[in-house]
């Protein structure tokens, strides 16, 4: 387990949102491509889907990409999405959590976000999913995190 270095990130709010001062015990940081893209739209509705159940156990998520605020703000109001989303247009905490590389797309290659998830207790990772598949998964990392703590 490693301790995921700290950062500061605009939210949807336009608050800056620094990991060392999140209050709650438990943290979700789930990294997703881009707002309002299939993938992307049914993982977070599903997050969304499972917020207050991760609330009730203590657990804070959220949502990091490389769009803007602007843009996360439309997605957050069209999906009603009941957590922060947090932006990252320089890739700083992208690339401290080691989720942008190489992708392949129908044949070609290009360097982007890989969908990760990560859960922190008191800013230590204590688990990580790489490469996601997204159908289950806030399921998935739901049912972990209450199974394990």
């Amino acid at each position: 387990m490693k301790k995921a270095k700290n950062f500061k990130l605009l939210n949807s709010s336009n608050k800056i949102i620094e990991l060392n001062k999140i209050k709650s015990k438990f943290t979700v940081l789930f990294f997703y491509p881009k707002d309002d893209t299939p993938g992307c739209t049914l993982e977070t509705k599903d997050f969304s889907s499972f917020y207050n159940k991760f609330k009730k156990l203590n657990c804070e998520i959220y949502g990091i990409s490389k769009d803007t605020i602007e843009s996360h703000l439309k997605f957050k109001k069209k999906y009603n999405i009941k957590f922060e989303l947090l932006s990252d247009e320089n890739r700083i905490v992208i690339k401290n959590f080691k989720v942008w590389g190489k992708k392949k797309f129908m044949g070609k290659e290009f360097m982007g976000l890989i969908r990760s998830t990560f859960l922190l207790k008191k800013n230590v990772i204590v688990k990580e999913w790489r490469n996601v598949r997204v159908k289950g998964h806030a399921e998935e990392v739901y049912n972990f995190f209450k199974n394990n703590y």
